[in-house]
């Protein structure tokens, strides 16, 4: 295996001149340059990237850890992160816990073994609850929200707002009879969509009927059971307010199997945008959470983090949007 030494040798430089050439870390003329990058190319060298990350301790390379991966939201956002982890030549680790609190503590001291130069939290199940409190010196950034405070940086989006946007479009349809089923309540974008959920109820004068608000999961299974709570009621609601896509999805089913149609006997409202949503029948209105976005500014929050490790933290949130479908329409039309 060809090596710096041989490429030095043929090229008549010294061995450091090499290693600025290939690492771009000090000028150098373009006929030497040019020189050394030709012997390089027929040698076929690679450079060492563990010889690299020894000598300058970085590896490139950084952590993702993922508490759950049943939502199809959280696959979508790591694709991002994947990508944008390429375009700044930095390799990505995703590990994931299935749930399991040891595998946590597990997977993030196989993290710090390979020496990752940072890492990316997420949790993705509110039922999820570590017996632990993490001690982690690295430096983190949390994406959309994790179970206990740490000192990371965190990426979150404007999750009221979206709870007011998703509500005010059925009441903009004509609805007043509105539910919602949400994630749990023990994580704060469950909290927050519910109080924008709210929020839109009162501007527009709406008596709040506390029968109307389900507490459930963000999980397929959750929107089964929220909605059959919902339906189960004598006075059911015209039109339901999904916390997340996947809570729609289960709700399309318990609605469909109760011989009901979206949305002539019942509009649905999700949230997340994942792509599944345009593929159901009928299409899913929904609230678009900016998941390139998210995945960009993760990786970009934590490499500047790595880089400036004594900055201050940052919360950083993201705008979401409506977007509407074929499931929500004018009660009028039942």
């Amino acid at each position: 295996m060809a090596t710096m030494k041989d490429i030095a040798r043929l090229a008549q430089v010294s061995t450091s001149t090499v290693s600025h050439v290939i690492n771009g870390s000090r000028f150098v003329s373009d006929e030497i340059r040019e020189k050394v990058m030709r012997i390089v190319a027929e040698l076929n060298y690679t450079p060492s990237a563990v010889a690299r990350s020894l000598k300058v301790r970085e590896t490139k390379t950084i952590g993702l850890l993922v508490t759950a991966t049943n939502n199809p939201f959280f696959a979508e956002v790591m694709a991002g992160v994947e990508q944008y982890c390429q375009q700044h030549q930095y390799n990505l680790i995703i590990a994931t816990t299935g749930g399991d609190g040891k595998r946590l503590q597990q997977n993030l001291q196989t993290l710090i073994h390979k020496q990752v130069d940072g890492v990316l939290l997420m949790c993705g199940d509110s039922r999820f609850q570590a017996d632990m409190e993490l001690e982690v010196s690295l430096p983190l950034v949390v994406m959309d929200w994790w179970f206990t405070e740490l000192n990371a940086d965190k990426i979150l989006e404007n999750s009221e707002y979206g709870g007011y946007l998703a509500t005010k479009s059925m009441v903009d349809a004509g609805h007043q009879k509105i539910g919602i089923i949400t994630g749990n309540l023990r994580k704060s974008v469950a909290k927050n969509r519910l109080q924008g959920y709210k929020k839109a109820l009162s501007e527009a004068n709406i008596v709040l009927n506390p029968d109307w608000i389900v507490e459930s999961h963000f999980d397929f299974e959750g929107g089964i059971v929220g909605a059959q709570k919902l339906l189960s009621l004598s006075d059911r609601p015209t039109a339901i307010f999904c916390c997340s896509d996947t809570i729609a999805i289960g709700a399309y089913q318990a609605i469909q199997n109760q011989g009901l149609r979206i949305p002539q006997d019942i509009s649905i409202m999700g949230y997340d945008d994942i792509e599944l949503a345009r593929y159901l029948f009928p299409s899913l209105s929904t609230i678009s959470q900016p998941k390139a976005e998210l995945g960009r500014l993760a990786v970009e929050t934590l490499l500047q983090r790595i880089q400036e490790p004594n900055e201050n933290y940052r919360t950083l949130v993201l705008e979401p949007a409506c977007i509407l479908r074929e499931s929500v329409s004018s009660p009028s039309n039942v």
